[in-house]
């Protein structure tokens, strides 16, 4: 009996300890789920309240809001946004408007194309390049050897004045459009009757001073001359390409500055062609300089004040 008593006391004493731990846990946990919601964000996150042992209460902040994959939800959240503008006058129309843009695109891929060209010329012939630099800068004294092995090559010399008829026609093309006297309304058209033009007078320029040279039997000297003449377009078109460049993508005080560069460079071209190619007859021919001014003016001057003039007076 004695031990069914103690045993019973044991067992009642184990209970009740057992007892007293699961509900201290149980208000641990209770005191830890313990919520409070937050009213500044209506429905989403929530904030927990931990009791600490100095009665102090810590907030820890709500989590970043996740939105559930509903469209109508995501719809109603963009067309009450106030900075996308999914409710403004432009969301509103029925018909949306087909915007164009006219871009460069042509234009970027034909500079591309001339500078490419350039390259190709260059590795294929890069003899030719070498003397035709060395003769324009007159950097050897040995000019009438250099001259002959160039006259001696003509299919460089033949591809380079087609890549001058193309670089100086493009950049006519943009002179036309500068000065507003673009009769056609379109660019490339334009560009064709450009290059045309150049073929056409340069042709009529080599056949006239042929016959001139065999006419007056000075064929040395109007050979030098022709020569002279081709040289300095072959620079011409080469120099041009960076202005060919930055005029086809610049606007205003840089396409003026880009444009009036470009004048100053031809014009300074052109004068040292005049005085290349007064040194190379006044050693054949004898020719004093008012002669040579005299012929400047009739077949160099005369020729493009006459072209200015019709075009000013056919498009103005």
């Amino acid at each position: 009996m004695f031990r069914r008593i103690i045993f019973s006391f044991l067992l009642l004493w184990l209970t009740g300890s057992l007892f007293g731990q699961t509900g201290t846990d149980s208000l641990a946990t209770h005191a830890d789920t313990t919520k409070q919601k937050d009213s500044s964000l209506p429905g989403t996150d929530t904030v927990s309240v931990i009791p600490t042992p100095d009665s102090a209460i810590t907030i820890i902040p709500p989590q970043r809001m996740v939105f559930k994959n509903d469209p109508v939800l995501q719809w109603k959240i963009l067309k009450g946004h106030p900075w996308l503008g999914f409710n403004g006058p432009l969301a509103k129309k029925s018909e949306a408007e087909l915007r164009t843009v006219e871009g460069k695109e042509l234009l970027f891929y034909f500079l591309v194309f001339l500078f490419i060209l350039f390259a190709i010329l260059k590795q294929a012939f890069p003899k030719y390049f070498g003397d035709l630099f060395r003769l324009f800068f007159r950097t050897t004294l040995k000019q009438r050897q250099i001259r002959e092995q160039l006259m001696q090559t003509p299919l460089p010399s033949i591809l380079l004045n087609g890549f001058f008829v193309l670089s100086t026609g493009l950049y006519l093309c943009f002179l036309f459009r500068y000065f507003h006297l673009d009769p056609t309304g379109n660019f490339w058209l334009l560009f064709l009757y450009c290059c045309a033009a150049l073929s056409a007078i340069y042709f009529i320029k080599f056949v006239v001073l042929k016959f001139s040279g065999w006419l007056f039997k000075v064929p040395q000297a109007a050979n030098a001359y022709i020569f002279i003449v081709f040289i300095i377009n072959k620079m011409i078109g080469i120099l041009l390409l960076p202005f060919l460049l930055m005029l086809a993508f610049s606007e205003g005080d840089i396409y003026q500055a880009v444009m009036s560069l470009s004048w100053c460079l031809v014009a300074g071209l052109l004068v040292y062609r005049f005085i290349l190619a007064y040194g190379a007859l006044r050693n054949q021919v004898k020719l004093n300089i008012f002669h040579f001014l005299l012929y400047l003016a009739a077949f160099e001057v005369a020729p493009v004040l006459l072209i200015y003039k019709v075009l000013m007076s056919y498009f103005l």
